[in-house]
C-alpha cells in the first residue's frame, strides 16, 4: 500500500494554485471539473505524492485545526527571506525539536499550516 495523495478543500482555487505553485514551485499534474460545480486540481511531479486541491462552488470552507504539511528545505533562513519577499508572514518563530531539525509554519490561503523543515546530516564519530 502506498500513500497517493493528499486531498485539501479549498474556498478559491486560482488563489490556491497561486501559492501552491508560485510561491511553493509545485506542478500542476493534473487539472480537471468532476461535475458542475467541483473543480479538482492534481499538485505534484509524476511518482511522487500529489496534493489535491478540491473546490465545491458555494461551499465555504472554513479554517482548518489539526492539519499541517510540512516541506523539506535546505535553509530556514532562505526560506523566510523568500517568503517575506513574497508576502508570506510567519506563523511561528523557528522551533528545534532536536538538534538535528529545525521549522516554522506559514499558513496557505485557507488556512491550512505550511511546515518548513530543515534537517540537519547526523554526523557518527
Amino acid at each position: 500500500m502506498n500513500l497517493c495523495w493528499i486531498t485539501l478543500a479549498v474556498n478559491n482555487i486560482e488563489e490556491s494554485l497561486k501559492f501552491y505553485c508560485d510561491i511553493l514551485n509545485l506542478n500542476v499534474a493534473e487539472r480537471f471539473k468532476a461535475g458542475e460545480d467541483t473543480e479538482i486540481v492534481m499538485l505534484g511531479n509524476k511518482d511522487e505524492v500529489k496534493i489535491e486541491l478540491i473546490c465545491y462552488k458555494g461551499v465555504e470552507i472554513s479554517e482548518r485545526k489539526g492539519l499541517s504539511i510540512g516541506f523539506n528545505v535546505e535553509s530556514l533562513e532562505k526560506t523566510i527571506e523568500y517568503l517575506k519577499e513574497n508576502n508570506i508572514e510567519l506563523e511561528s518563530p523557528i522551533i528545534s525539536p532536536n538538534p538535528m531539525t529545525r521549522f516554522f509554519f506559514v499558513k496557505d490561503p485557507n488556512g491550512i499550516q505550511i511546515q518548513f523543515v530543515e534537517e540537519k546530516e547526523s554526523i557518527n564519530l
